[in-house]
């Protein structure tokens, strides 16, 4: 019987591993951050910025001198013309989160799209009022959703339902279903993460999405941690909408333009009450400037404004990896190797000294890039500990009170990198106990 060397640590060197990978050649088409002396530092933060491509500055610079050369005529001339440039986004988002054209737009910035879809998919009525969102979940959603609820005159302690995580830390997704069949009278909407950021958990989203369906109750997710990162099917789950950024996996920049997924039974429905914006008026009539506003009958329905065209060359240059690696299905499986390697690796390094909180995947949910490192000695000083591996150029971040995230991208890091951090963070820990 062959075995997976990744299972166990010494069958094979990481070297060897990273050789025999075909898709280790794609770290080339990245940036890689050096040290001060010029090396190239373990890069494990693709879950919070993205390295650059090495197309960026090319696209980036080819719409700068569209501007010099073109000025205003740049917005219907030229290669990549700027009035339809988010279109040029659309099918290689769409296939990267397993949607349809008509459902995926590229707009805005993530809270923003998470606002605008609350706008429409949140509307209380009678006892049917609360959102129902995880405990500790990421700052910004958790305000987003307590502004929405006042925004319409109620109470966030009346309509706000958090969802608590087990001792562990982590979420049943058996409790969120029951706890959904049970409020479902008073559930108006359901908030949740594709990935939770913290823990690196993989929520069951096709699992929720049901539920969420059978019960009459709307559901959106925030896919910042997911997309790029999971395989996605979000027309066959059929979640009502989904948000997302492009900094983090997809790696197109610091505040680049987010995503936006409205499933294609509510997108063509263009009597959907929303914002509304002059980007989201039907193009064959926009410029007629007759002030009655006539809704796209995509996913584009919802713009506002005319997006920044630097940021979406940015995007395009992470697609375009993405298409060359053969999309999500190869690199999530890349993932699933080095999420294996990683975990046996620790466990053969530091059993007792680290906990991997994130969940391993099962024959149901598959992991993400992310392990969340849950230090177990009382001792050690996160500061301490973070600041020694900046100091040994690995790049991680330490969450409070005890945890480090790490995010091995199967764009761009190597088996090689994780084989170093393990024996780094091993000297580091062991030298407190």
């Amino acid at each position: 019987m062959s075995v997976n060397p990744t299972n166990n640590p010494s069958a094979s060197s990481a070297k060897e591993l990273d050789e025999a990978d075909p898709l280790s050649r794609f770290r080339d088409e990245f940036y890689i951050p050096e040290t001060p002396d010029r090396q190239p530092r373990t890069y494990f933060v693709g879950n919070s910025l993205g390295l650059q491509p090495r197309r960026t500055a090319e696209l980036l610079n080819e719409e700068l001198e569209n501007w010099q050369r073109l000025g205003v005529r740049g917005h219907f001339t030229g290669r990549f013309p700027w009035m339809p440039y988010h279109e040029f986004l659309t099918s290689a988002m769409a296939f990267l989160v397993g949607a349809r054209d008509e459902e995926v737009v590229m707009m805005n910035s993530l809270t923003t799209n998470l606002h605008l879809m609350m706008a429409t998919f949140y509307r209380p009525t009678g006892r049917k009022r609360k959102i129902l969102i995880e405990g500790h979940a990421f700052p910004s959603d958790h305000y987003a959703v307590e502004s929405q609820i006042k925004w319409h005159g109620l109470a966030p302690e009346d309509c706000l339902h958090v969802v608590a995580p087990n001792s562990n830390g982590l979420f049943d997704m058996d409790s969120i279903c029951e706890l959904i069949e049970q409020q479902r009278d008073e559930l108006a909407l359901i908030l949740l993460p594709g990935v939770q950021y913290y823990t690196g958990q993989v929520f069951d989203m096709q699992r929720l999405a049901q539920v969420a369906r059978e019960n009459d109750v709307c559901i959106g997710f925030d896919l910042a941690h997911a997309a790029g990162n999971l395989r996605l099917q979000l027309h066959d789950w059929g979640p009502d909408f989904a948000v997302w950024c492009s900094y983090k996996y997809l790696n197109a920049g610091p505040g680049s333009v987010g995503g936006c997924f409205v499933h294609s039974r509510h997108a063509t429905n263009t009597e959907l009450m929303r914002l509304a914006g002059w980007w989201g008026h039907d193009k064959q009539t926009r410029f007629l400037m007759e002030n009655n506003f006539q809704a796209i009958p995509t996913a584009e329905g919802w713009q506002l404004s005319n997006p920044p065209i630097l940021s979406l060359a940015a995007i395009r240059a992470s697609l375009d990896v993405f298409r060359r690696a053969g999309g999500m299905e190869p690199l999530a499986e890349r993932t699933q190797r080095i999420n294996q390697y990683f975990r046996n690796l620790l466990n053969e390094r530091l059993g007792d000294t680290i906990h991997v909180l994130t969940p391993a995947a099962n024959d149901k949910i598959a992991c993400g890039c992310q392990l969340s490192l849950q230090v177990l000695s009382p001792n050690v000083s996160g500061k301490s500990v973070k600041g020694k591996l900046d100091s040994a150029g690995i790049e991680t971040d330490w969450r409070e009170p005890n945890v480090i995230r790490t995010a091995p991208v199967p764009l761009y890091n190597r088996f090689v990198e994780i084989k170093y951090f393990v024996e780094t963070l091993a000297s580091i820990l062991l030298d407190h106990s």
